[in-house]
C-alpha cells in the first residue's frame, strides 16, 4: 500500500502492507509469506492505542483479506455486528464468490460513511451491490474491465481500511 496514509500505521502493520498487490476478484491464493506476520497481530500490538475494539478487529479482518486468507477474515468480520463488519463481510463473500450472500451483507451495511470517499476516488457514485454484478461479469476474463474492477476493489479496501483504522485508534 503506497498511499500517503500508510505511514501512520504501526510497525507491525506496515510490513503487511508493503507488498503492492491487486486483489483478485475471486478467492485468490493465500499469500503464505505474510501468514506469520498476520498471525502475530492482535488489537493490543497492532495499534498505538485502541478506542474502538470492534474497528481494531475489523482492521485485522481486512489485513487477512488483503492477502487472500478469506476464512480467517470471515471468522472476524462475521462476529462484528456493525455496518463496517457487514461491509467487510460483504467484500469477503463477493470474493468467495458468493454474489447473493455478498449482496445480503452490503444491504445490511446501509450507507456506510466510506462510500462517499470511494465514489470521490472514481468521480462516480459507487454502489457495492452493482459492483458485485460487475465482479461476477468480469472475473477471470483477463479483460480491461476485470483490471478496472481489481483497481476499484483495491481502492475500496484502502478507503475502508483507513476509515476503520482511524475509528479504531481515535474512536
Amino acid at each position: 500500500m503506497k498511499t500517503a496514509t500508510a505511514t501512520r500505521y504501526s510497525k507491525l502493520i506496515l510490513p503487511i502492507l508493503e507488498e503492492d498487490r491487486l486483489p483478485d476478484l475471486g478467492p485468490g491464493q493465500p499469500n503464505l509469506k505474510k501468514k506469520v506476520l498476520l498471525e502475530a497481530l492482535t488489537p493490543e500490538n497492532a495499534f498505538p492505542r485502541v478506542n474502538d475494539p470492534n474497528m481494531a478487529m475489523l482492521c485485522l479482518a481486512a489485513l487477512w483479506l488483503r492477502h487472500d486468507f478469506l476464512e480467517e477474515s470471515h471468522e472476524i468480520s462475521q462476529i462484528v455486528k456493525t455496518p463496517s463488519g457487514s461491509y467487510w463481510h460483504g467484500i469477503m463473500h463477493r470474493r468467495e464468490p458468493d454474489a447473493w450472500n455478498a449482496k445480503y451483507w452490503f444491504r445490511q451495511t446501509g450507507r456506510h460513511p466510506a462510500l462517499r470517499k470511494i465514489s470521490d476516488s472514481f468521480r462516480r457514485v459507487y454502489d457495492p451491490l452493482e459492483f458485485v454484478d460487475r465482479c461476477e461479469s468480469y472475473r477471470d476474463t483477463g479483460s480491461p474491465d476485470e483490471m478496472e474492477c481489481k483497481q476499484i476493489q483495491l481502492r475500496e479496501w484502502e478507503v475502508l481500511f483507513d476509515w476503520c483504522y482511524d475509528k479504531a485508534v481515535n474512536g
